[in-house]
C-alpha cells in the first residue's frame, strides 16, 4: 500500500493499460485502473482512499437509486505537449459547482479545496493513462449519491463519493463537420425553480428520449428551449450555446435553468480579453431567425468540458432551418478551440491562472 497526499492507495495487481487502444479513443469507452472512494456518515466526509476500480456494493433500497439524490462533475487532466507536465483546467470551479449541486439536492458537500486535493491524488496515481495527443485527455468523473437504504422520501443519512477516470478523445471527432441541431419545442429540460443549474442525474435522464428521437431524425444534438414558452434558447445537449451576430457574441443568461459551464465562463473571459463584445442575455428563436435571414448570424457554436468548442451549422426550429454563415478558416469558434486546448496542453500562456499542475513523484 502506497500513499498520495495522505490518502491510502491500494494498487491494482494487473493493469488494463496494455489492452487499451489509445489510437482510437472514444469518449467513456475505456477506464483507468483505479477509483477514489469516500464516505459521508455521522456528519462528516471520511476515509478517502484510492482502490482498484470495481463494481460497488449498493443497498437495493438506496435513496440515491429511488429518488435521484445524485450529483456529479466532469473535468479533464491534460498532458503538456512540450514539457509532459500534467495539467488540470480550473478544477476549483468544478469543485465549487459540485458543492452548489449538492446544496440543491440536500447532499452534504465536500469542501471544494479538499475535493480538488482528491482529484489531484487520483490523477497522480493514474498519470500514465493521460493521452499525449493534442485534444485528448483523462476525463475525471466525481459522483456523489445517497447510499442509505430507506423508502421514505427524505434526504439520506449516508452518502458515497466515487471518482473514476477515463482516457478520452475529442467528443465530436467522429462527425468531422459542424453539427446539425434540433430546437426541442415539445419536451422541457428544466423549468424555473427546478434543478436546471445543478449537475444532477435526473436532469440527464429526462433528456434521453428527446435526444434519441432527434438522433433518429438525423440531428447531432438538441437545443433546449425555455420551459415556459419554448421560444428562447437555453443550452445545447451537454454544452452551453453561443451565437455570433454581427460584432457581438451572445449566450443565454444564467437564469437558474442553465448549467453554469466552466468552459462557458472561460469563453466569455477570452472574448472580453480579445476585445470582442460578449453578452449574456435571453435570446429568442425569432431573433435568431431574423439574424439568419439577414445574413447577420455569423456563427453558432457550443462550449463544454467534453466538446471544448464545436461549431454548429444549423438549428431546425419548427419548419425553419436557422443557419449560420458558412464557416471560415479564421472562425471565432476555431480560435477559441485552439486557444483553450493550447492553454490546457501548455502551448499558450495561461495568463488567467486557470491551470493547476499535478507533479508526479
Amino acid at each position: 500500500m502506497a500513499k498520495t497526499s495522505n490518502i491510502p492507495v491500494t494498487l491494482i495487481e494487473q493493469s488494463a493499460y496494455a489492452e487499451t487502444d489509445f489510437d482510437s479513443l472514444g469518449f467513456g469507452d475505456a477506464f483507468s485502473d483505479h477509483m477514489l472512494l469516500c464516505d459521508w456518515a455521522d456528519g462528516e466526509w471520511k476515509s478517502p482512499r484510492i482502490v482498484p476500480r470495481k463494481p460497488l456494493k449498493v443497498d437495493p433500497a438506496a435513496l440515491g437509486l429511488h429518488y435521484g439524490q445524485s450529483v456529479f462533475e466532469g473535468l479533464k487532466a491534460y498532458r503538456g505537449t512540450g514539457d509532459n507536465r500534467i495539467r488540470l483546467f480550473r478544477p476549483d470551479r468544478n469543485a465549487q459547482r459540485l458543492a452548489a449541486s449538492c446544496n440543491r439536492l440536500c447532499i452534504p458537500a465536500p469542501d471544494p479545496a479538499q475535493l480538488v486535493d482528491w482529484i489531484r491524488s487520483l490523477v497522480a496515481v493514474e498519470a500514465k493513462w493521460i493521452p499525449a495527443q493534442f485534444g485528448e485527455a483523462l476525463y475525471i468523473r466525481p459522483m456523489i449519491f445517497a447510499t442509505e437504504g430507506h423508502l421514505a422520501v427524505r434526504p439520506a443519512n449516508r452518502y458515497t463519493l466515487v471518482m473514476v477516470a477515463a482516457p478520452v478523445g475529442q467528443y465530436f471527432a467522429q462527425y468531422g463537420r459542424p453539427l446539425r441541431v434540433k430546437a426541442e419545442d415539445r419536451y422541457t429540460r428544466a423549468a424555473s425553480g427546478g434543478t436546471g443549474a445543478a449537475k444532477t442525474a435526473g436532469n440527464y435522464g429526462a433528456t434521453l428520449k428527446p435526444m434519441f428521437e432527434a438522433a433518429s431524425e438525423g440531428f447531432d444534438q438538441i437545443l433546449w428551449l425555455d420551459g415556459d414558452e419554448h421560444a428562447y434558447a437555453e443550452e445545447a445537449g451537454q454544452m452551453n450555446i453561443f451565437f455570433r451576430i454581427g460584432d457581438e457574441v451572445i449566450t443565454p443568461e444564467l437564469s437558474g435553468t442553465i448549467l453554469p459551464g466552466v468552459t462557458r465562463d472561460s469563453v466569455l473571459s477570452l472574448l472580453k480579453q480579445w476585445g470582442i463584445k460578449a453578452t449574456a442575455r435571453r435570446i429568442s428563436m425569432a431573433e435568431l431567425r431574423k439574424a439568419a435571414e439577414s445574413e447577420g448570424l455569423l456563427e453558432i457554436f457550443g462550449a463544454g468540458t467534453a466538446a471544448v468548442v464545436v461549431p454548429v451549422d444549423s438549428i431546425q426550429y419548427q419548419d425553419f432551418d436557422i443557419r449560420a454563415c458558412p464557416p471560415s478558416a479564421n472562425s471565432l469558434s476555431q480560435r477559441l478551440f485552439q486557444s483553450l486546448l493550447g492553454i490546457q496542453h501548455g502551448q499558450v500562456d495561461d495568463t488567467n491562472n486557470w491551470i493547476q499542475f499535478v507533479d508526479i513523484e
